[in-house]
This record gives C-alpha cells, structure tokens and sequence, in this order.
C-alpha cells in the first residue's frame, strides 16, 4: 500500500475517533446534567429574557466646579454616587453613598430619603470617567422629580484634592 493511501485512512480514522469522543462525552455530560438536582434544563422552562433595558435618565442637572461652596453648603444633600469600596475608601464627610448601577434605577426609599432631608439642593459627586456616574446618578435624581440636583465635574478626584 503507498503512504498516501496509509495517510488518508490515518486520517479518517482519526476524524471517526474524534467524532465517537464527541458524541461520548456530549452524552456523558447529558447524562451527569440530568442526574444534578440543580442541573441546567435542555429546554427552558420560560422565556428567557435576554434583553435589559437601561433606566431612562432624563433629568436636567446644573454643573459645580469641585470648589463651589454649594458643595460643602450646610443646605446641601450630598450623594457619592460611587461603588461602596471607592466611598470607604475616601468620601467627603457627611456624603450618603447611593451607588449608580446603569441598570437599575435608584430605590424609592433613597428619593424618599432625600426628598425628606428638607435641604434646599442636591450634589452628587461621582468617579469623573466618561461618562461620569455623578452625572448620571444627578440626571435620574431629576427626572423622578426632586429640585435642585447638581454634579461636580471631575467627580472625587477632583473634589479630593480640593478640600
């Protein structure tokens, strides 16, 4: 026989092996997936959502400068709308945190709260990127309706080095 006729059916019997390992292992996972309680189901049990529509931020919202007295005004609500380790890390005292999450919107309980402060005005100060939590989190604050929002460009790196 010529090595060429040895190279093809080499060949094919390494393409009939690879396909038996396939069709094994794709069984024997098959097989395990429906043995585990909490296996994954081979057809979904409901539709499965695979679209998330981003809150809809709309409010108009007044720009600080990082030394604007406003910020550090006693008739001031100040928010920190970074995540939970930046604000530990460093914040302004007297700062609420209220993480901005693109996807979802800001909770009742904290418009409430913030409606129920009775401060004249709202500044948010966020992480200064592009686009800048701060801004996004101030847009949402005013478009559920509360007065006086601003943000402070350039965010805590700004304000750090300022105060």
């Amino acid at each position: 026989m010529s090595s060429e006729g040895l190279a093809s059916r080499d060949a094919k019997k390494i393409v009939f092996e690879a396909f038996l390992f396939a069709v094994g292992f794709s069984a024997l996972g098959v097989v395990v997936n429906l043995v585990r309680s909490d296996g994954i189901p081979l057809v979904p049990r409901a539709p499965i959502e695979i679209f998330v529509p981003c809150k809809e931020v709309s409010g108009e919202v007044k720009v600080l400068d990082p030394s604007d007295s406003l910020v550090f005004s006693e008739e001031t609500f100040l928010i920190d709308a970074r995540e939970k380790e930046a604000y530990e890390e460093w914040h302004i005292s007297g700062a609420k945190n209220i993480p901005f999450d693109y996807l979802e919107g800001v909770d009742d309980a904290e418009v409430r709260e913030i409606v129920r402060s009775s401060k004249k005005f709202v500044v948010v100060y966020g992480d200064g990127q592009d686009p800048d939590s701060g801004e996004q989190l101030a847009k949402e604050l005013a478009g559920k309706g509360i007065r006086n929002v601003h943000f402070v460009k350039g965010g805590a790196k700004a304000l750090r080095f300022r105060q």
